[in-house]
């Protein structure tokens, strides 16, 4: 994928640098009124990409922000429902282990015992 953005980025690059080269006459921009900028073509469409990729950068980063902050309402019903069916083993397990044996269970427990110590 490195050599994929490498590429895209290096031909991007060259199509600046060509139509740069091709492209120095000057140029007027009116910002607002009474505000105008003289500069050669090239160098006002560099710039307008660079503000163009600044403004997307900084787009990305407030959705991923807003990411973070923004909680999934089925995400926090799910983790509660993990939670309570935790609880729920853990309560069956201590229920288990509280009652006490069928007296075959025990039989059966006791011949299991000797199996392994024999």
């Amino acid at each position: 994928m490195r050599q994929v953005n490498f590429v895209v980025i290096f031909v991007i690059c060259l199509a600046l640098v060509l139509f740069g080269i091709e492209n120095t006459d000057l140029t007027t921009i009116h910002v607002i009124k009474g505000i105008d900028i003289q500069a050669p073509l090239c160098v006002e469409l560099i710039v307008a990409m660079g503000v163009g990729a600044i403004l997307a950068w900084v787009f990305s980063v407030w959705v991923q922000v807003q990411g973070y902050f923004n909680i999934n309402p089925q995400v926090e019903q799910r983790e509660l429902r993990i939670q309570q069916l935790e609880e729920d083993v853990e309560r069956y397990r201590v229920e288990l282990e509280q009652q006490p044996m069928l007296p075959a269970s025990q039989a059966q427990a006791e011949t299991d015992s000797e199996a392994f110590a024999g």
